[in-house]
């Protein structure tokens, strides 16, 4: 399975490969300084939820449907008083799979 819905991302971009390809590269530099923040056990969880939620967005923008699903299950235990470390942790692999798409 492919870490990037390419049709998705098609859809959103009207077929323009070369906005694909910056929005492609505006998540990969979002997802660098958004996942080690969200790691950050020490940084409060709202300012976490908040961060899941952004990679959430991003993430349905441009057809990266396990990072959106996993940013979504974080965001939902850290707005409801969880630590989202699973979520979060199972994260890092599929951040690193939609990256290594993106560097292809």
């Amino acid at each position: 399975m492919d870490a990037i819905d390419r049709a998705h991302l098609d859809a959103q971009t009207f077929g323009d490969a070369d906005l694909a390809a910056e929005l492609l590269g505006l998540f990969a530099e979002q997802c660098l300084r958004i996942l080690p923040r969200l790691s950050d056990a020490a940084l409060p969880g709202q300012d976490r939820a908040d961060l899941a939620h952004n990679l959430k967005g991003s993430a349905a923008s441009v057809g990266a449907g396990r990072v959106r699903d996993l940013a979504a299950a974080a965001e939902s235990a850290l707005r409801g008083g969880g630590d989202g470390a699973d979520a979060v942790a199972a994260l890092g692999p599929a951040v690193a799979a939609v990256l290594a798409e993106i560097a292809g």
